[in-house]
């Protein structure tokens, strides 16, 4: 054991002398958060919003009020004929625009059914929904409070609720989402990187005709990174928590508890990487391009795996994120324990014994 400490304490000196490797270990992180939590969202806010009024009298003024009132829309009010509406449009000058009809008023009063058209740029089809939502639920909301003030009978009512995210964010999404990304790369790159190191400067041999046992140096080479990214797993909650407002819903323990297993699969998938590479190179392009694409696509944080075929479906079982990003998302988001991501949680051991296994097999104890 005191040689496994002093090894571990010598890979501690190794990694935390390192200025690039430090950048990548912390500094990744924290800008990955910001960056998805801030720029990277699926809210569209401050679109400009064009108001042709046909009406102009009480009602239309109060729905253009309620409109400019909202965060979503900067509102311009203007007296444009169709075809200069289209041209508009054209130009990319405005992303939504709102028909108000002649006599909106008079029609409202009488109780008709009044129709507000809505126009919207659909060459970028999801701004082109998500903007034609948030004008249909103000319009929705004025005219119910309306109806409801002048006791007008009506058919139907429509009540919509959000559960976990009512306001829509997109930083409840993401960050699930970089927390399994952050982790995949930082643990399989550096970990697999850091054994190959070994074998090109030929420290490796040393180690191997020592009696520390090699499934020891697999240990001491692991551990350190497994602290690390415990920490950086406590510097994303910290910044979700303050400054993206996402806190914790759940059991903060068990969602240490996953990370640390969601950790050590990464690590375990890096030392499979790095026994069967022999050069620093090949192994980060392995690391990197080949799980951070899977992480991307296939964890489910960017693109829904329900909309995807079948087989894409299948490969998206075996990236370890999606599974980790379920557990992430059902603790931290929803508020749910043990019960609810027991399931993920054994894809996961299960994967992390299946790697460590195959690596410690495959780990030769004579250089070639």
């Amino acid at each position: 054991m005191q040689q496994l400490a002093l090894f571990i304490r010598k890979e501690f000196i190794h990694v935390l002398r390192d200025r690039r490797t430090l950048l990548i270990l912390f500094g990744m992180p924290v800008m990955q958060i910001l960056i998805f939590g801030f720029a990277l969202s699926n809210e569209v806010k401050n679109a400009r919003l064009v108001v042709v009024d046909h009406g102009r009298d009480l009602a239309t003024a109060a729905l253009i009020a309620r409109l400019d009132a909202s965060r979503y829309f900067e509102v311009e009010q203007v007296a444009l004929s169709p075809p200069a509406l289209e041209a508009t449009f054209r130009r990319g000058e405005v992303k939504v625009a709102v028909v108000f009809p002649a006599r909106f008023y008079e029609q409202w009063q009488h109780g008709r059914d009044v129709a507000v058209q809505v126009i919207a740029d659909a060459s970028d089809p999801n701004t082109a929904t998500t903007l034609t939502q948030y004008v249909s639920a103000i319009v929705y909301d004025h005219a119910t409070e309306q109806r409801e003030a002048q006791a007008l009978p009506y058919g139907l009512r429509v009540e919509t609720r959000m559960l976990y995210n009512p306001q829509l964010e997109g930083a409840p999404n993401y960050v699930p989402g970089v927390m399994a990304l952050v982790l995949m790369l930082v643990c399989v790159m550096m970990t697999a990187v850091s054994i190959v190191r070994e074998k090109e400067t030929g420290t490796l041999e040393v180690l191997l005709v020592s009696p520390f046992r090699p499934v020891l140096v697999i240990v001491a080479k692991a551990v350190p990174y497994l602290i690390l990214s415990l920490v950086n797993v406590g510097t994303i909650l910290v910044l979700s928590t303050t400054v993206l407002h996402v806190p914790v819903q759940g059991n903060v323990l068990l969602l240490l508890a996953e990370s640390i297993l969601f950790i050590t699969t990464c690590l375990a998938l890096g030392i499979f990487i790095s026994v069967q590479t022999s050069s620093q190179q090949v192994a980060m392009l392995i690391s990197l391009m080949g799980m951070l694409l899977p992480t991307i696509l296939f964890s489910g944080f960017m693109f829904p795996i329900e909309n995807m075929p079948v087989p894409l479906q299948v490969i998206a079982h075996a990236v370890p994120a999606k599974w980790y990003y379920i557990i992430v998302k059902a603790i931290m988001i929803k508020g749910l324990g043990i019960a609810a991501v027991w399931k993920e949680t054994l894809v996961l051991a299960g994967m992390t014994a299946g790697w460590l296994f195959i690596s410690v097999k495959r780990f030769n104890i004579r250089l070639a």
